[in-house]
């Protein structure tokens, strides 16, 4: 049940199912060291009786185009996903690992059929009812976590993209909001804009 030349598998979700659950979402988030835009998550429940998709892997280890092409393939025969995102002045105002927990319990609450376990990457989520199992470098284990790292970085890749044709003196497009040298340059030339998380450091000196 692996696929090929990845540690990525199905143990954690057969193992939910022999316990008798039906519906094992796997949760991400990308964006969490951003210093600009949403911090997006996902949650993805896998059809665990279809072949999982070539390559899948933990979204910082392929490509882009990989990555674009698992998405798409996730999308069309997961049984359920959906996205949660929470944007910049959220972020400065409830801070990042809050961010991060709200995000994930909209994608998890906007899915249909509703999860009755989940699969978290790293993160618990105590005042969530449901029967839940926090996963260090989950994204690199288990097959659902996988998949929604790779359909939240895919949609944050996009929005970024797309927020960068407003803004594009910062280079959106290219670092999607991380802390690279260009990034840090722009920010120095000309400030911070409303996307930039001014309680992070190095956004606003």
């Amino acid at each position: 049940m692996k696929t090929e030349s990845t540690n990525i598998n199905l143990n954690f979700e057969q193992q939910a199912v022999n316990e008798g659950f039906r519906f094992i979402a796997g949760v991400d988030e990308v964006g969490r060291g951003c210093l600009a835009g949403a911090v997006v998550a996902a949650a993805v429940i896998l059809d665990i009786s279809k072949p999982l998709p070539a390559g899948l892997n933990d979204s910082k280890k392929i490509s882009a185009k990989i990555r674009e092409r698992i998405s798409e393939e996730v999308k069309q025969n997961c049984l359920a996903y959906s996205i949660g995102q929470i944007e910049a002045e959220e972020i400065d105002r409830i801070n990042i690992l809050r961010a991060t927990k709200k995000a994930m319990r909209l994608a998890i609450e906007n899915l249909n059929p509703r999860p009755d376990f989940l699969l978290i990457d790293a993160v618990q989520l105590k005042d969530l009812d449901l029967p839940q199992k926090a996963i260090i470098h989950g994204d690199a284990i288990s097959a659902s976590i996988a998949a929604a790292s790779i359909i939240a970085k895919v949609y944050r890749d996009n929005l970024m993209c797309e927020l960068d044709k407003n803004y594009p003196a910062y280079g959106f497009a290219k670092h999607a909001g991380y802390g690279t040298k260009m990034h840090f340059e722009a920010l120095r030339k000309f400030g911070a804009c409303e996307l930039h998380r001014k309680t992070f450091r190095g956004v606003v000196s």
